[in-house]
């Protein structure tokens, strides 16, 4: 029986790749320094796992941004826009990849990153590949050679990890009409020859192959592009041992076209879909191991061993334990580094020294796979790590902190009016245009504005005492002062205070909401240097105390403009946190639907007649089957409602989204029944406002005219164009004007001047369309 290892953090558990990357941007350090801590991490990463007893330790799971961008430069798949970045010979080919992920704006180039948006149904970011008709694929980057070669040196073998070639296409984006991506297998195959060849030259024993799209509906020609590829793979490889791996979700109808495929192993993930080990299990070739994933890589809680050894004992009943192999259920990138970094005083509220023992980081998921792996084989030394599982188990069962009864009652009495504004939309404009006075394309931004590293340090003193709240309050009103008339100088329409008395955007309310807990080193990745700190839910969740109230009011006091309040919506809390799994997520996502209606509530009092609603992360929950989708639209837009509905019809609610394909839920998206909805479309250049306009949406849209997460300054003409793109599908009544997301991680002289082109490039359309109508 083998274990094996999907993916391994890359951040390092003090966050020491994120760190190395933004100085390395930022020119502070050389890029042999940045590629040094690269390897640090690599060599920490191998090591730990090996000493644990992991048998299959993945290499090439290590990025310095993304795994999929990693794979579009090994295969050469790079936008012709960057081919002068290549020719530039003072760049690096990491400066190539950094331009792909980020843009480039230096040496006399313009140039826009690429496409960004969620990895399935999680909060990381993928960049997403672009592909032209007819193109061709070389090998450009050795990455995945050279991190094998590094780990033989260390006396470490791997399984260098490649994403599938039918997975790696369905990931991308077609550039141009006319052909299906899909259709490129052919000419993308020999680069995944070439690096075969040359690991077996290097004596690889094992290689594995991402491929979770077999867990999503296919087309034919899909169907038809695995069975070509892994045909070929194995006729041209017949002694390389191939592991397929699937994850997020069942292989339902594609269980026969999983196990038809030539590969040695074959993975499935039993948390997420324990009900597919019989189906598997029952056309399973007898020359195909399978590798279950019985340990949760997507969340914090600790593996329950009785439940998972009855699971496994069940699979054995009926399958040679000799062709078993134990793993997590996915990549641990989504999970924290390592629990042992948690300490009982650093964690910031006192119900989690109790907590503490039900969780498990990654570093904890690889020994739980070797201890399973142990207990299944009755070895002796396995049985008191069993014993402390079962006690830990029995005391999160029990526990006293979890249930709250005057909760429970108030989501069992909600009713229909609950979920309801008390007019339709076509009534609640007008009201609202008369209340609100604003212009046409009214400017706004989406919420955050630049948290320097003072404000960041000014947190940190407080947390730690070295500042008192007065001191700490006064800080901060100050930033927020200076933030509200910056606005005002540059004539934006709808201000927002800042948020510096935020830590992140989700992180905040958790830490006011009861039923949340913290870790004070439990970061995972979101994209590239952007790490989060999912708060962990354990018990029921309500609204002890107003959250946002004090801060809102008193940018309002500040300026006789409009000042948007700003929520985080119950979705996306729920999305973004760690959340308990004794009960089912629809029930905690309307907990907290009813703790935001009530700071809705509260704010319409305290004089905030524009309120937004955050929701990015409605569209990253769906199921990865579309037949499965309307159960989780039905309990996610209800939150939302609810979250809403508790306002006079003149209080006009914004919401936001961001990185997400909206054609196929845009009657959802309706039905959430916001007033203005803001979204992502710099970098797709507004092609996402089609599905609205195909729709018809009769509410207002903010459509992104510059893209936030580049530090590129965009020019008023280039965001004068987009919006002339947006008025050809939307009419000019309907849109407003704001950047892609918030600019939390910017820097203040990038963001003044992109905000001060966004206003103007407003001013030049209202004026346009003035004068049209005026002629």
């Amino acid at each position: 029986m083998l274990t094996n290892n999907l993916g391994y953090p890359r951040i390092g558990g003090n966050r020491e790749l994120k760190k190395a990357c933004e100085q390395y941007w930022s020119g502070k350090t050389t890029i042999a320094q940045l590629a040094h801590t690269g390897r640090d991490i690599r060599k920490h990463n191998w090591e730990l796992q090996k000493e644990a007893g992991i048998d299959l330790i993945p290499s090439n799971d290590f990025s310095f941004y993304d795994q999929v961008l990693d794979w579009s430069l090994t295969v050469g798949a790079i936008p012709k826009r960057y081919h002068e970045v290549i020719m530039n010979k003072g760049n690096a080919e990491l400066d190539l990849y950094f331009a792909m992920a980020r843009g480039y704006q230096k040496d006399g180039l313009d140039i826009t990153a690429m496409e960004m948006t969620k990895w399935f149904d999680t909060n990381y970011h993928y960049i997403v590949p672009e592909f032209t008709k007819d193109q061709k694929f070389k090998l450009f980057s050795t990455k995945v050679l050279d991190e094998y070669n590094e780990s033989k040196r260390l006396g470490i073998k791997t399984k260098p990890v490649l994403i599938g070639p039918v997975t790696y296409l369905l990931l991308g984006k077609e550039k141009e009409e006319g052909f299906d991506r899909i259709d490129l297998i052919k000419n993308l195959l020999p680069v995944y020859i070439e690096v075969l060849k040359k690991l077996e030259e290097q004596h690889v024993e094992w290689v594995q192959f991402d491929e979770p799209f077999l867990c999503l509906d296919l087309t034919e020609k899909d169907t038809e592009a695995f069975h070509y590829v892994y045909g070929e793979i194995k006729r041209q490889f017949p002694k390389l041992k191939t592991l397929l791996t699937t994850y997020f979700d069942a292989l339902k109808d594609n269980t026969s076209l999983a196990v038809s495929l030539p590969v040695t192993a074959l993975h499935i993930d039993l948390v997420r879909a324990p009900e597919q080990m019989r189906p598997v299990l029952n056309v399973l070739p007898d020359s195909m191991l399978l590798s279950v994933g019985v340990v949760d890589g997507r969340n914090i809680w600790k593996n329950d061993f009785q439940a998972t050894l009855v699971l496994l004992k069940s699979l054995l009943s009926k399958f040679d334990a000799n062709k078993l192999i134990i793993s997590p259920s996915c990549s641990l990138i989504h999970s924290p580094c390592d629990l042992g970094n948690e300490h009982n005083d650093t964690i910031l509220t006192p119900l989690a020294a109790e907590i503490k023992q039900w969780l498990a980081f990654a570093k904890q998921k690889v020994d739980e796979v070797v201890v399973l792996s142990q207990l299944i084989n009755n070895e002796n030394d396995a049985l008191l790590k069993l014993e402390e599982n079962i006690r830990c188990a029995e005391n999160r069962r029990s526990s006293l902190l979890i249930h709250n009864k005057e909760v429970k009652k108030r989501v069992s009495d909600i009713t229909v009016k609950d979920e309801n504004r008390l007019s339709p939309f076509a009534l609640r404009k007008h009201a609202q245009h008369r209340a609100l006075g604003l212009p046409l394309f009214p400017t706004t931004t989406i919420g955050s504005f630049p948290q320097t590293p003072e404000v960041r340090s000014w947190r940190a003193r407080y947390k730690k005492g070295d500042l008192s709240l007065a001191e700490y309050d006064a800080l901060i009103e100050k930033e927020t002062e200076e933030t509200i008339r910056f606005q005002e100088e540059s004539g934006i329409d709808v201000l927002v205070h800042g948020e510096f008395e935020r830590n992140d955007m989700v992180e905040y309310f958790g830490e006011q909401l009861a039923g949340f807990t913290f870790t004070k080193n439990g970061w995972v990745q979101s994209y590239g240097s952007r790490c989060v700190k999912p708060p962990v839910i354990y018990g029921d969740v309500y609204r002890p105390a107003p959250m946002t109230v004090r801060w809102s009011a008193f940018a309002q006091s500040l300026s006789d403009k409009w000042v948007k309040g700003m929520l985080t919506g119950p979705v996306t809390i729920l999305q973004w946190s760690f959340v308990r799994n004794d009960q089912p997520r629809s029930e905690t996502c309307t907990q907290i639907a009813l703790a935001i209606r009530d700071e809705v509530v509260d704010l319409e009092r305290a004089g905030i007649k524009i309120i937004q609603i955050d929701e990015p992360a409605i569209r990253e929950g769906l199921p990865l089957r579309k037949a499965d989708w309307q159960q989780y639209l039905e309990w996610a837009v209800r939150a939302f409602r609810i979250s809403a509905s508790g306002v006079k019809d003149d209080t006009q609610i914004h919401t936001h989204m961001c990185y997400s394909e909206f054609n196929d839920i845009i009657q959802n998206i309706s039905d959430m029944d916001a007033d203005v909805i803001t979204i992502e479309c710099s970098r797709s250049q507004m092609e996402l406002l089609d599905a609205f306009a195909d729709f018809k949406y009769p509410n207002e849209i903010g459509p992104g005219v510059y893209d936030i997460h580049s530090p590129r300054v965009p020019s008023k003409d280039e965001m004068v164009n987009l919006l002339k793109k947006a008025m050809s599908v939307i009419p000019a009544a309907q849109l407003w004007v704001n950047p892609d997301c918030g600019l939390k991680t910017r820097h203040w002289d990038e963001t003044k001047k992109a905000l001060i082109e966004m206003v103007a490039a407003a001013k030049v359309l209202r004026e346009s369309v003035e004068e049209a109508v005026t002629l």
